[in-house]
C-alpha cells in the first residue's frame, strides 16, 4: 500500500507540477500583447529553471534510485522555463534584462559545476546526499522567489501581479511532493516541498484577503491617486 501511495502521489505531483509550469502562459500572453514585462519579475522563472535542472538531475537513477518521476516532471519543466526566460529577456526593459541575464549565467554555471562534481568526484550515497542538498536548497529558494511579489501585494493591496492559479498550483505541487517524500523516506524531497506547501498557503491567504482590490486605485497620503494595475492606467487616459 505504501508503494502504491508513493507512486500515486508521485504521478499527482507530476500532473500538478506540469500545471504549475504551464500557469505562467497567462502572464506571458499578457506580456506578448503589451510587448512589455510591466512589473512582473523574471526572477521566479530563472530560479524555477535552476530548481528544475537540479531536481531532474537528482532524480536520475545513477544519483537517486526510484525517483524517476522527479526527473520526468522537472526535465519537462526545465524546457518550459527556458522558453519563459527567453521570452522575458526579449520584452524586458534594458535594466531588468541585464539583471536577469546575469542571474541566468550564474544559474547555468552553478548547475554545471554541481553536475560535474557529482559525476567525477562523488559516488553512490555521497553523490545522492550532495545532489539532494543542492536540489533542496535551491528548491526552497525557488519557492521563496515570489516573496517579493507577496510584498508588493501587501504594499499595494492588489493581487494583479500574483496570479491565483500560480499560487494554487504551487500549493498543490508542494503538498503532493511533500507527501511523496515522506512516503519514500526521502528527506530532501520532503523538506523543500514542505516549505513550498506552507508558502503556497500564505499566498492563497493573501489572495483571499486582497482579491477584491485587483486593479483598484489607492489613495496616497497627499490625496493624490496611485494607479494599481494596467486597467486603471488605461481608464485614466
Amino acid at each position: 500500500m505504501t508503494h502504491f501511495l508513493h507512486s500515486a502521489f508521485g504521478i499527482f505531483g507530476d500532473l500538478t507540477g506540469l500545471f504549475l509550469f504551464l500557469v505562467p502562459i497567462i502572464t506571458f500572453k499578457r506580456i506578448l500583447l503589451n510587448k512589455s514585462t510591466e512589473q512582473f519579475s523574471g526572477i521566479p522563472y530563472v530560479m524555477t529553471l535552476l530548481n528544475c535542472l537540479l531536481s531532474a538531475w537528482y532524480g536520475l537513477p545513477f544519483v537517486s534510485p526510484n525517483n524517476i518521476l522527479v526527473s520526468v516532471v522537472n526535465g519537462t519543466g526545465a524546457v518550459i522555463e527556458s522558453i519563459y526566460v527567453l521570452m522575458f529577456l526579449i520584452f524586458a526593459p534594458k535594466k531588468e534584462k541585464t539583471k536577469i541575464s546575469g542571474i541566468l549565467v550564474i544559474v547555468l554555471t552553478l548547475f554545471a559545476t554541481i553536475a560535474f562534481v557529482s559525476v567525477f568526484a562523488l559516488h553512490h550515497k555521497k553523490r545522492k546526499v550532495f545532489c539532494g542538498f543542492a536540489a533542496s536548497i535551491f528548491s526552497v529558494i525557488m519557492y521563496g522567489s515570489p516573496l517579493s511579489v507577496m510584498r508588493m501585494v501587501i504594499r499595494t493591496k492588489s493581487v494583479e501581479y500574483m496570479p491565483f492559479f500560480l499560487s494554487l498550483c504551487s500549493f498543490l505541487c508542494g503538498t503532493s511532493w511533500f507527501i511523496y517524500g515522506l512516503l519514500g523516506n526521502d528527506p530532501f524531497v520532503a523538506s523543500s516541498n514542505g516549505f513550498g506547501s506552507g508558502l503556497g498557503i500564505l499566498q492563497l491567504i493573501l489572495y483571499a484577503t486582497y482579491c477584491g482590490n485587483k486593479g483598484q486605485t489607492k489613495k496616497t497620503a497627499d490625496g493624490s491617486s496611485l494607479e494599481v494595475g494596467q486597467d486603471n492606467q488605461e481608464d485614466s487616459k
